[in-house]
């Protein structure tokens, strides 16, 4: 609606998850980086854990980009709401295989066997599972056990769980004790700060193709970073609905007001 009136080549805060507009503000740089130390020193478990909204997926999806196709065979897991053997189909899909053993016990020896077939023609094999606190107990002792696929020198599989706040709880349950044992690379997104939401904000409308238009005031960037608590995905909404308001008003510049407008909009939809 407002795209063509500010000159824009593209809506520049859409919530999906697009990695060419992922700002990489210092603790999303300090994520990739362990997400790429984890997996280059065959670390075995990696956790990423994020408030929702915080760009856990977007980060995901820049860090899998990254990772050489030559080198590397990933297999993404987005539903963790399964068995443990329609996990264990779901890899094996995600990983190329086509014909899928039937019982448990015959997918993992199917695993097995694929992942040494890979290692042995110099590929590394990386799994990620997103909204990984609503795995399962009993899936995640399957995922534990697949971790323990090795050779003599390396682990077959390099494991990420990414998820929100809650998979802290959900893994330090007693029962979960072996896998929090191996769990050797852990971090944990924040929420971005005042002049990271500047630099995010200038830099998804640049990426839009503004030329300084629509403007942000310094008193709209405050009550932006106020309203969304630092959380991308919420920064996005806030930004969209404030342009719509300067837009509606005919101004290049979005102001505190528009701002407020804007978060008075979202909260109506938690608030009867």
């Amino acid at each position: 609606m407002y795209q063509s009136y500010y000159g824009l080549k593209e809506m520049p805060f859409n919530i999906t998850p697009d990695p060419r507009f992922l700002y990489l503000s210092p603790t999303h740089q300090e994520a990739l980086q362990h997400l790429k130390y984890g997996v280059q020193e065959k670390k075995g478990f990696i956790v990423l854990v994020g408030e929702v909204g915080c760009g856990k997926t977007t980060l995901c999806r820049c860090f899998l980009n990254e990772l050489d196709p030559a080198h590397y065979d990933t297999a993404l897991i987005l539903n963790p709401r399964v068995t443990e053997t329609q996990m264990l189909k779901a890899i094996l899909t995600d990983l190329g295989e086509t014909k899928l053993a039937r019982s448990q016990v015959d997918l993992v020896a199917q695993m097995n066997r694929v992942l040494l077939a890979r290692i042995g023609a110099g590929r590394d094999i990386v799994l990620i599972v997103d909204e990984a606190q609503n795995l399962s107990f009993e899936v995640l002792e399957q995922i534990r056990l697949l971790s323990n696929l090795e050779t003599d020198k390396q682990k077959l599989l390099q494991i990420v769980l990414m998820g929100q706040p809650e998979l802290k709880d959900v893994l330090a349950r007693d029962e979960l004790r072996q896998l929090r044992q191996r769990i050797l690379v852990h971090y944990e997104l924040h929420p971005l700060t005042f002049t990271d939401i500047q630099h995010y904000i200038q830099h998804r409308l640049t990426l839009a193709g503004s030329q300084g238009r629509p403007h942000f005031t310094k008193w709209a960037l405050r009550a932006i970073h106020r309203g969304s608590k630092g959380i991308p995905r919420v920064v996005n909404n806030l930004c969209d609905k404030s342009i719509l308001s300067a837009f509606i008003r005919g101004a290049d510049e979005v102001t505190y007001w528009d701002v407020r407008r804007a978060i008075k909009d979202m909260r109506s939809l938690t608030h009867s």
